[in-house]
């Protein structure tokens, strides 16, 4: 069973499997791109990407004269993965940065403090001594949930009252992790304030802070994207990545989708990176997104 099996089956049994059928057909005719680029759109790909999928795969049939249905559905695959494979910076890139500073954003509801805590389980099991910051203040449950997740995996949780203002506690986290000499700060932050406009300015100003602190930073900015708002999830992102430069995606809620063609338009519209997809609700339930095996999986 492959890394993304559980994740994938309502995808692969629903627009991909349809995918399939269209190239069982002895020959290539004309209908067969529409109705590609209508299932494409459909599995929230967008039109833009599945007009630019298709062409890629439509160029190359002509250029390498693919003649059967079988190989012009090999071509797809192989320029499925291409969009996929949105470069990844070396983990080299910050290898001197003691404490490596992480901030975790999002909306409410993706599973961004439960993935916070994931990737905290990820560089612990690497040797990495963790601190977590919980900077959002706006939830109660939130500070209770990232502390409680804290102690299972063996992270330092920095935490004020609900209510408090994110940026003290930030800045606690920020000389938290040098006075106890963390490898890694990971700050959780809020999701939800009473308008897009006030959370973005919330999320700027976290950043200055962590910047105030260190030039460099903060080193990393993971966006956590629910995969079941599939367009909307697109807009969530534009926003983020100009309030505070994403640099990566863990992708959540996966297997709670039939649509998984998102992922497509993730990478081809904003050439970020999805670092991680979430396979579950435990703390373990987490993988390294690879291209490759993804496109394998959904149409194996």
């Amino acid at each position: 069973m492959g890394i993304f099996d559980k994740v994938l089956k309502k995808s692969k049994e629903g627009w991909f499997s349809k995918v399939t059928t269209l190239f069982e057909r002895s020959a290539i005719e004309d209908t067969l791109w529409d109705d590609l680029e209508e299932l494409l759109i459909s599995a929230d790909v967008g039109m833009d990407t599945a007009a630019k999928l298709i062409e890629r795969v439509r160029s190359r049939a002509r250029s390498e004269k693919l003649d059967s249905s079988d190989q012009v559905y090999v071509a797809l695959k192989q320029e499925m993965v291409d969009i996929l494979n949105v470069s990844i910076p070396s983990e080299e890139k910050h290898a001197s940065a003691r404490p490596l500073i992480v901030l975790a954003v999002g909306v409410n509801g993706t599973g961004k403090t439960l993935s916070t805590a994931k990737l905290g389980n990820i560089y612990i099991k690497k040797g990495k001594k963790v601190i977590i910051a919980a900077a959002d203040t706006f939830r109660a449950a939130a500070i209770e949930q990232i502390r409680i997740l804290g102690e299972r995996i063996g992270a330092d949780v920095v935490y004020h009252k609900s209510g408090a203002d994110p940026g003290a506690v930030v800045f606690d986290g920020l000389e938290a992790a040098r006075a106890r000499g963390a490898d890694v700060l990971l700050i959780d932050t809020a999701g939800r304030l009473h308008t897009k406009f006030n959370l973005m300015e919330e999320m700027k100003k976290i950043k200055r802070v962590i910047s105030r602190s260190d030039p460099g930073a903060p080193h990393e900015v993971f966006l956590v994207l629910d995969a079941t708002t599939g367009q909307n999830g697109l807009s969530q992102a534009k926003y983020f990545t100009e309030a505070v430069d994403v640099t990566g995606i863990i992708l959540t809620k996966l297997d709670g989708t039939a649509r998984g063609g998102i992922v497509l338009a993730i990478c081809d519209q904003l050439k970020i990176p999805i670092l991680y997809v979430g396979t579950g609700e435990g703390i373990d339930d987490i993988a390294p997104f690879d291209a490759q095996a993804f496109v394998e999986e959904l149409s194996s």
